[in-house]
C-alpha cells in the first residue's frame, strides 16, 4: 500500500471527529425526507469530487452521501451489510467475492445503475491511479466479471478477508460509465452517484445537498437538504458561525479549549448550544526512522518510550479530547491489546537511563521531533513541545523541536531525513488490517524503513485470508506485541469524537461511531 493522504487532516484534539466512510442507515425507501435544512461547519476543504481522485476528509464526507458502495457500515456497527447490493458473499477461500445488486437502483440523473457500472467503477480507480485517490485500497483486485445486469464477481489476486470492508468505505463508491471517462478524472466539478443526497452546488466555501429522492437502500434521510459551509482551517470564524447561529452543527474544526470551554461552561445551556461525543478510532503516533544513527539505536527508542507520558498530554495539551493510546490498533477495534503498557508501563527514568547506558550513550543526548501544524493542527506543535519537555526533565535528553509546511516535511520524510517525527491516522475501514498493513506491509506509509519479515510474510498474510475476524485475535496480539518490542513508532493517543450544535438538532450520536461515517441521513433539526 502506497503513501496517500488519508492521514489525519487535523488531530482529534484540534478538530471536531474524523469522517470518511460509506455508511447507511436502517430502514429502506426513497428520500423520507422530514424537518428542516441542516447547516453544518467544518474546517476542511472539499478537495475533489470524483471518487477516483479524493481521500481526504472532506472529498470522503461527500462521498460517503452523494454515492453508493455495494456495503456500508450500519450505524453503531463495524461490520458491513449489504447497501446498494442486495446480498454479497466470498467463495473459494476468500479470493471471490460476489454481490448482487438490489432491483431497481438509479443515479440521480435517472440512470440504471447496473453491474456494469460498479465494474467500470473499480477499473476505472485501478485505471487512473490518482495518488491522491483510493486504488491502494483496491489492489488485492485481480478481475471483474458481470455475468448479468445485477451480478458482480471480483476475483482476487490473494485472499483478502478485509475485501467487504475496503469496499465500504469511499473507495467503493460507484459512478454513472456514461458520466465519467475510463482513464481520466471528471473536472467539471460535478458528481453524479446513487446515494441519499445529490450535491446541488459547490464552492470553495459551501456545498449544497438535497435528499435524492429517486435513491434506494438503507438510509432514510431526516432532513431535506444540507449546506455544508466550509471555513477552511479558520476555528475562530466556525466558533463564531455556531455561536452566532450561522450554523446548526460545528463539526470539524474546533480546538481542544473550545470543546473543553463548551463542556463545562455553565452559559453554554443557556445558549442552547450542546456538545455530542462518540467513539473514534483516529490514532496519532510518534513516528522513529529506524536507520536514522540516533534513534535508529533500540535504546534509544526503548529510553524515549520509558519517558513519553500520555495522560501529560491528553490532559494537558488536548484536554481530555483524548485517551492516552498503548497500542497500534485502538481500543473498540478487534484485536486491540496494550501491548506497550505492559512492556514499558508507565515513566521510568530509571529504565530509560538504563535502556541509553545499554546502548552506550552516557551524556545527555541531543535529539530533535520534527512536527508539522499545517497538517495536524495547531496542537501538535505544542504536543512535540511538551514531549520534548519530558524528555529533557530526565536529565538524559537535550531535545528541540522544529515545525514545518506539510508539503517540505513529507519531502523531508521521504528523504530520510527525520529521526523522529509525527503520524496521525484515521481508518479507512475499522478492522485491525487498517491499523496495521499500510504501516508494516508493502509500501509502508510511515516512511520509517521498518521491515519485520514475520509481519509481512506470515501475520499479515494469514490475517488478511481469515474471513473471521475473531479468529485473528491472536495474529494481531503478536504484532502488537513485535511493535512493542522493536519500537518503529510510539502510539500517543486516541482520539474522541466529537460535533457541537444548537440544541434543536437530533441524531448526531448516529455520525459518531468507530465506523468514522459522518450520516448526514441521521440528523434532524426540529
Amino acid at each position: 500500500m502506497k503513501t496517500h493522504n488519508k492521514w489525519l487532516t487535523a488531530p482529534l484534539a484540534a478538530g471536531l471527529a474524523a469522517a470518511l466512510l460509506s455508511g447507511c442507515g436502517t430502514e429502506q425507501g426513497g428520500s423520507g425526507a422530514s424537518g428542516n435544512g441542516i447547516r453544518v461547519g467544518m474546517s476542511d476543504e472539499i478537495l475533489a469530487t470524483d471518487p477516483a481522485a479524493g481521500y481526504d476528509p472532506g472529498s470522503w464526507l461527500l462521498f460517503n452521501n452523494v454515492f453508493q458502495s455495494l456495503l456500508a457500515f450500519p450505524k453503531g456497527g463495524s461490520e458491513p451489510e449489504p447497501e446498494a447490493a442486495d446480498k454479497c458473499g466470498f467463495s473459494a477461500g476468500s479470493t471471490v467475492y460476489s454481490c448482487t445488486l438490489r432491483d431497481g437502483l438509479t443515479f440521480s440523473n435517472g440512470n440504471k445503475l447496473t453491474s456494469e457500472d460498479v465494474k467500470f467503477s473499480f477499473e476505472r480507480a485501478l485505471k487512473i491511479a490518482d495518488p491522491s485517490g483510493p486504488a491502494p485500497l483496491l489492489s488485492t483486485i485481480k478481475s471483474i466479471e458481470t455475468p448479468d445486469e445485477r451480478t458482480v464477481i471480483f476475483r482476487l489476486k490473494v485472499p483478502d478477508a478485509t475485501f467487504p470492508s475496503k469496499i465500504a468505505s469511499g473507495a467503493g463508491s460507484i459512478v454513472d460509465h456514461r458520466e465519467y471517462p475510463a482513464d481520466a478524472l471528471r473536472t467539471d466539478g460535478k458528481a453524479t452517484g446513487s446515494g441519499p443526497y445529490k450535491l446541488d452546488s459547490l464552492s470553495d466555501t459551501e456545498a449544497g445537498f438535497s435528499a435524492n429522492p429517486g435513491y434506494r437502500g438503507t438510509a432514510r434521510p431526516k432532513n431535506d437538504a444540507v449546506t455544508l459551509k466550509l471555513y477552511r482551517g479558520d476555528r475562530s470564524a466556525l466558533s463564531k458561525a455556531l455561536t452566532d447561529g450561522d450554523v446548526d452543527v460545528a463539526y470539524r474544526g474546533l480546538s481542544a479549549e473550545d470543546i473543553a470551554t463548551l463542556e463545562t461552561s455553565d452559559t453554554t445551556d443557556d445558549k442552547g448550544i450542546e456538545v455530542i461525543q462518540g467513539s473514534s478510532a483516529e490514532v496519532q503516533h510518534l513516528v522513529f526512522n529506524v536507520k536514522d544513527p540516533v534513534v535508529g539505536k533500540l535504546g534509544v527508542r526503548q529510553a524515549i518510550a520509558h519517558l513519553v507520558d500520555r495522560e501529560a498530554l491528553v490532559e494537558g495539551i488536548y484536554k481530555s479530547t483524548a485517551t492516552p493510546l498503548y497500542s497500534i490498533v485502538p481500543a473498540g477495534i478487534a484485536g486491540h491489546n496494550t501491548a506497550f503498557f505492559d512492556t514499558y508501563g508507565t515513566p521510568d527514568k530509571a529504565k530509560a537511563k538504563k535502556a541509553l547506558r545499554a546502548a552506550g550513550i552516557t551524556g545527555k543526548l541531543k535529539l530533535t521531533l520534527w512536527s508539522t501544524p499545517s497538517r495536524y493542527g495547531p496542537s501538535t506543535d505544542q504536543e512535540l513541545k511538551a514531549i520534548a519537555d519530558q524528555l529533557n526533565e530526565s536529565g538524559l535528553f537535550a531535545a528541540d523541536v522544529k515545525s514545518v509546511a506539510y508539503d517540505q516535511y513529507e519531502k523531508d520524510i521521504a528523504a530520510g531525513k527525520y529521526g523522529v517525527y509525527v503520524k496521525g491516522w484515521v481508518p479507512d475501514y475499522p478492522d485491525a488490517d487498517n491499523f496495521t498493513a499500510p504501516f508494516f506491509g508493502e509500501g509502508n506509509v510511515l516512511g520509517n524503513h521498518y521491515e519485520n519479515a514475520t509481519i509481512t510474510g506470515s501475520l499479515l498474510p494469514k490475517t488478511a485470508a481469515a474471513p473471521d475476524r475473531a479468529a485473528t485475535a491472536d495474529e494481531y496480539g503478536r504484532i502488537q506485541d513485535l511493535v512493542a518490542d522493536e519500537l518503529p513508532l510510539l502510539p500517543l493517543w486516541q482520539g474522541k469524537q466529537y460535533a457541537v450544535a444548537r440544541d434543536d438538532v437530533t441524531g448526531l450520536e448516529w455520525t459518531l461511531d468507530a465506523s468514522t461515517v459522518f450520516r448526514f441521513w441521521e440528523i434532524r433539526k426540529g
